[in-house]
């Protein structure tokens, strides 16, 4: 058994797989995942678990080269991002979610917080 960082297999599993340029989607419990799109769903509830605490989870173990997220997005979600996110409207937002390897889905409840990261090297 793994003793810290990712412990949920699926989602460490992924993380560990992503490649240069590979896009990986947090969102919140109502982003639709995209057909064809797997979706490893966290949501136990509303708020549990938040969209923070699977973001920081994430970003521990992966390297961000950049980041989207849609226009609508408060300035305290903007404000939990690796680095500067690149804004689209939110209809443009989900239509990019179609190349993720994955969408990961929170229990979070705050409208639009969701967030795409593109996988970058560590060299």
């Amino acid at each position: 058994m793994k003793k810290s960082g990712l412990l949920h297999a699926d989602l460490a599993s992924l993380v560990a797989s992503l490649g240069h340029g590979d896009l990986l989607v947090i969102g919140d419990a109502g982003l639709p995942a995209p057909p064809g799109v797997p979706c490893i769903d966290l949501a136990v509830t509303h708020g549990v678990p938040t969209f923070a605490q699977v973001l920081d989870a994430v970003l521990s173990e992966m390297q961000v080269e950049s980041c989207a997220m849609a226009n609508e997005a408060s300035a305290a979600l903007r404000a939990l991002a690796p680095l500067p996110p690149r804004l689209v409207p939110h209809d443009t937002f989900k239509t990019e979610s179609r190349t993720a390897r994955a969408v990961v889905r929170t229990g979070e409840i705050t409208p639009y917080a969701n967030i795409a990261l593109s996988a970058g090297v560590t060299f």
